[in-house]
Formats: C-alpha cells, structure tokens, sequence
C-alpha cells in the first residue's frame, strides 16, 4: 500500500488504498518517510474500522450525519429535522446500526400509536430511518447493513378526509373572512377552490408569474418537486386582477397568519371541521363535476396518480344523476 522512492537526494512517499484518495509527500531522511508511511496505513485502517464498521455506528450519529448531508437537499427538510430530532431522543438513537432490529422499532410504532399520534405520521418517521439505512448502505459503505424498517407493520394509513362544502358555507366563510380584518382571506378561499392550487401555492405566487392574456399561472416548485401550469378559470382571473400589485408575491401573508385568520373565520360562520386544505378537495370535485376526464384534472392539480387523484375526488350524488338520464 506504501512505496518509498529515493530520487535525487529524496525521499517520496506514496500511500494508495482503494476508496481512499492517494497521499504523496517527500523527505529527508528515509527514516521520517518510513514513520509517515506508518502512520498513513494506521490512520487509514483506525479510520476504516471506525467508520466501516455498523456495529461501532450509532443510530444517533448516522442520524446526525443524514441531516447534516442529505436533509438539507430536501424540499421538506425543516419538517425532516424537527422528526430526526425526535427519533434522537428515543431510546432508539442509543442503538448501533446492525443491532437495531425490527421488533425495536415496531414497539416504537406502538408506543406513538398509544401516545395519539397518527398513523400517517408514524409512516413518516419509520420513512426516515428507511432510508438512513439506504443512505448508510449505498454511499457510506455499510453494504453489510439490513434495513429493519422492511419488517415492521406499518399503520394502516388514515381514511382521506371527505369533508366539502355544504349549501351556504361558502357564503358565510366569506362574509366571515371580510369581516374579520385579514383583506387577503377571501380570496384565498375563492381561488383555492377555482384553482384547485394548494396554499403553499397560493401563498409562494408571484405576479410575474401569472400571464393574464393567457389566463395561466405558473407554479415553478410544488410538492412533488416539479412545477406546472394551472389554468385559470375567468372568476380567477378576475379575482387576481381586482388584487392590489404592491409587492412581488401575490399574497403577502404567512401561512400560520392564513391558518389563524381561517379557523376564525370558519368559527364566525360556525362552520365545523372545516380545513384550508379541504378546499383543495372541493376545488378537484368540482373540476369532475364540470366534465373534465383525469388526464385533463391531474393536469390542473398535479397530482401524480390515479390513487391520489381519486383520494382528492367526492362527487356528490345529485351531479351524477343527468349523466344517467
């Protein structure tokens, strides 16, 4: 692994391993570039046996190396770290890598099942470790490592929410907005449902990004981390064009400050069990109930797959009755 070439007067050492960079460096005396040499191959070997090793790796210190490497590249990395922080708390963040086993994290699962968490959060934590341990093994080295998290049950996911609006509570939730003091409220609410457009969406629009004499909005980052063109409906685009053009973005207001002025709003209407997002949901069934087909609606609300699309999607009876006649 070490050579020592004496060259005019010289000693060079050259250290190469594989998976390692190569070292290069000239002495004096043969003696120093012997003991350098030594101590290269025992660095590399400590180095190796430390880091290569899954049974002197802790779940805690993947943990904070994957929010330190990978997290950050992710769209929802905020909500990612707040999770790991989480996990580091747990008693299994004290596990090695190769001793964490299934049966660990299904008592985990049952412990945050008891505690009222959803199951579609406890999906989402088990997701991270999953992948820690796809990281672990495909860029880190730890081939030898098996993903514990492939024998655990996962909970079964929560039904979709079917909530719409019903007679009325459209017009009430908006003389409720207006009255509440938050200007943008109401017509959030009325292009969340022409639009079909998340809040994220809503909120991260610009002005230079909608093309009035098209009547498209151009969404560049969504979700699923590609961006797409909604059309807009000409209620939209009125809306948008009746909206003051002081600032760059479209709306200039946070989403707690819209959550809060929503959950007001809907208890000034004494609306119940009524969300911002459940507009997104009203906003795709009334997409269907227009005639749109699913290639034409997926289009215009991003989504993915049938399986998501049908989750966004409650007809109600009565629409459906003249397609029968």
């Amino acid at each position: 692994m070490a050579t020592i070439e004496h060259r005019n007067g010289k000693y060079r050492v050259r250290v190469r391993r594989i998976g390692h960079p190569p070292v290069t460096k000239t002495f004096d005396k043969r003696t120093a570039a012997q003991k350098f040499a030594r101590e290269c191959e025992r660095a590399i070997a400590t180095r190796e046996s430390d880091t290569l090793d899954p049974a002197k790796l802790k779940v805690s210190d993947a943990l904070v190396r994957y929010a330190r490497e990978v997290t950050p590249l992710k769209r929802s990395a905020k909500q990612e770290l707040m999770r790991i922080d989480q996990w580091l708390r747990t008693p299994i963040a004290k596990f090695s890598m190769d001793s964490l086993r299934g049966v660990d994290l299904a008592q985990h699962r049952d412990k945050r099942l008891r505690e009222g968490l959803s199951a579609n959060t406890i999906r989402l934590e088990l997701a991270i470790i999953s992948h820690l341990y796809t990281v672990a093994r495909k860029d880190w080295g730890y081939e030898s490592l098996k993903n514990p998290v492939e024998v655990v049950r996962k909970p079964s996911a929560s039904p979709g929410r079917e909530r719409r609006l019903e007679n009325g509570e459209l017009e009430r939730l908006l003389e409720a907005a207006d009255v509440g003091g938050s200007p943008y409220l109401a017509p959030l609410v009325l292009l969340a449902i022409e639009t079909a457009m998340r809040q994220g969406e809503l909120l991260g629009l610009h002005w230079k990004d909608i093309n009035f004499d098209r009547r498209i909005a151009r969404l560049k980052l969504t979700k699923n981390g590609q961006g797409r063109s909604v059309p807009l409906s000409r209620l939209a685009t009125q809306i948008l064009s009746g909206l003051p053009k002081d600032e760059s973005r479209v709306f200039d207001a946070t989403p707690s400050a819209v959550r809060q002025a929503f959950r007001r709003a809907c208890a000034r209407a004494k609306i119940r069990d009524l969300r911002f997002h459940d507009l997104r949901h009203e906003a795709t069934s009334r997409l269907f109930e227009k005639g749109l087909n699913q290639m034409q609606v997926s289009q215009i609300t991003g989504h993915k797959t049938l399986q998501m699309l049908q989750r966004y999607t409650h007809l109600r009876a009565d629409s459906l009755v003249d397609l029968l006649d």
